[in-house]
């Protein structure tokens, strides 16, 4: 029985396909030498101390000690080697057609041609003094039916004072807040203010750029009378727009109408293996028929980001990729550390070492498209296929990023388990491992885990995922959804000083 699995002929380094120990055998003949967890490496030959390990074909890190063939190889003996001795070449790669006879779902065709996949209205705050009055209005629909209404979402933040009116800090606030107004998935949006704020409201509500077809109600707390007074007005707002937005009917739209954002949370050692590369043949599907891929995160395509590169349209778009590596390279020695500070000990207790070998795994889900694009934090893409967007690595931020940009689904992979929502988004969740799958059912839309435990392809995994995205762009509950998640998890990437 196979115990031990090798993703590339050049690696150092094997994956366990379950929990080994000392004496066992794997199938390529190596002896174990010590405890090793599923989902860990285990070296494939000895290893000189100070060399480099490769998995994925790729460097992953570099040895701090001598290896023997059949250790365990995790943080006690591998490191991030010296800056440079990362992998530099890269292949384009090609994407395979896949045979999928779906390509199409139901949704909201809005009158500038988007496409939504739900019909809610927000409570939009211009600072975090007006969230809880938002969620107080949010929260009395909770138990209300408005016909031909998804939902009423509080879309709070923990900004907008204290702050400078300029800067990268203020246009990621007001690219985000705005993005979320002329989202899709909003049918019409309340906005509330405290009414003292650096962000003003009225300057707000001018800037937000909805079109005309977006219903738009707006007040100041302390204009109205204070708490009790601006919940009430946010009630008569919701109401007064549920009921001009109510008519909106499904219609069958094609895959080219679909943003997906690619997320992914609490990876470990089976996420590169199984959920990401099946993601990937579903983005892949995606963007062959004309939609869109968004790929985030970038702290995790650090020590991958060449094989994005290479895969560029243009040399333009790659400089930017490579530009957007290097402007974290610095600011994170600004703030005291590395990007290899990004594994959490989840991402290591499940079997990655260091954020080479991670990336390497994250990046699987764009598939083997083209990289068409690199857009700012909470931009919208301004061309189709596979669009890399600049965010933090943190779930909630990088998502809110994509949401902005334009996401109408969020697929979101996960080892260790995830308990993520993205209101107005609906997020689709994929396990890694059937294990945990079983444990967090009720978080976990599809499991992967079959990928590497029965032997299931990754173009039929793909397929299933793609089955359930759409399924659940056409309107049917995720697992997210069902729980009542996503609701606190808007958080705007915050920038600058807190004055």
């Amino acid at each position: 029985m196979t115990t031990l699995l090798t993703l590339h002929p050049n690696d150092d380094v094997a994956v366990a396909l379950s929990d080994l120990a000392p004496g066992d055998t794997g199938g390529d003949g190596t002896t174990i030498r010590s405890d090793v967890p599923g989902g860990h490496k285990v070296a494939r030959r000895d290893l000189r101390a100070g060399e480099l390990v490769h998995k994925y074909g790729q460097v992953i890190g570099v040895t701090t000690t001598e290896v023997l063939a059949g250790e365990h190889v995790h943080v006690h003996n591998l490191a991030m080697p010296a800056d440079g001795a990362r992998s530099g070449a890269g292949t384009t790669g090609r994407a395979e057609p896949v045979d999928a006879a779906r390509r199409t779902f139901d949704g909201y065709v809005r009158a500038d041609g988007r496409t939504a996949t739900r019909n809610f209205v927000g409570v939009l705050t211009s600072v975090n003094c007006a969230a809880t009055v938002a969620r107080q209005v949010a929260r009395r629909f909770e138990d209300v039916d408005l016909p031909g209404v998804d939902g009423v979402v509080a879309l709070t933040h923990g900004s907008g004072c204290g702050m400078a009116d300029h800067g990268p800090g203020w246009e990621i606030l007001r690219r985000t807040l705005s993005g979320y107004a002329r989202h899709p998935n909003i049918g019409g949006v309340v906005v509330v203010g405290l009414g003292c704020e650096v962000n003003e409201l009225s300057g707000l509500v001018k800037e937000l750029g909805v079109d005309d077809h977006v219903p738009v109600e707006s007040f100041s707390i302390q204009d109205v009378g204070g708490t009790a007074a601006a919940v009430a007005e946010g009630e008569r707002g919701v109401r007064a727009i549920a009921e001009r937005i109510r008519g909106a009917r499904r219609e069958q739209v094609g895959l080219e109408h679909l943003v997906l954002g690619l997320q992914c949370g609490g990876s470990d050692g089976w996420s590169g293996l199984s959920a990401n590369p099946a993601l990937g043949v579903a983005s892949d599907i995606v963007v062959r028929a004309g939609g869109t891929s968004m790929l985030g995160e970038t702290p995790e395509i650090y020590g991958a980001e060449h094989l994005l590169a290479a895969r560029a349209v243009d040399d333009g778009v790659s400089r930017r990729l490579l530009d957007r590596i290097a402007w974290w390279e610095r600011y994170v020695e600004t703030q005291g550390t590395t990007l290899d500070g990004n594994p959490s000990p989840g991402n290591k207790a499940g079997g990655i070492t260091t954020i080479l070998e991670k990336s390497l795994g994250a990046v699987a889900k764009a598939g083997n498209s083209p990289l068409s694009e690199v857009v700012e934090y909470g931009q919208r893409p301004t061309r189709v296929g596979l669009v890399f967007m600049d965010t933090p690595g943190f779930d909630p931020v990088s998502v809110t990023g994509m949401v902005a940009g334009g996401a109408n689904v969020i697929a979101f992979t996960t080892g260790r388990g995830s308990v993520f929502g993205s209101k107005p988004v609906p997020t689709v969740k994929l396990a890694s491992n059937s294990a945990m799958a079983a444990r967090m059912s009720d978080d976990i839309d599809v499991d992967c885990g079959p990928v590497v435990s029965a032997g299931v392809s990754l173009r039929e995994m793909g397929a299933t995922v793609l089955d359930t995205i759409l399924d659940v762009a056409s309107g049917r509950r995720s697992a997210s959804e069902s729980l009542g998640l996503g609701g606190e998890e808007m958080v705007p990437w915050q920038m600058g000083a807190v004055l």
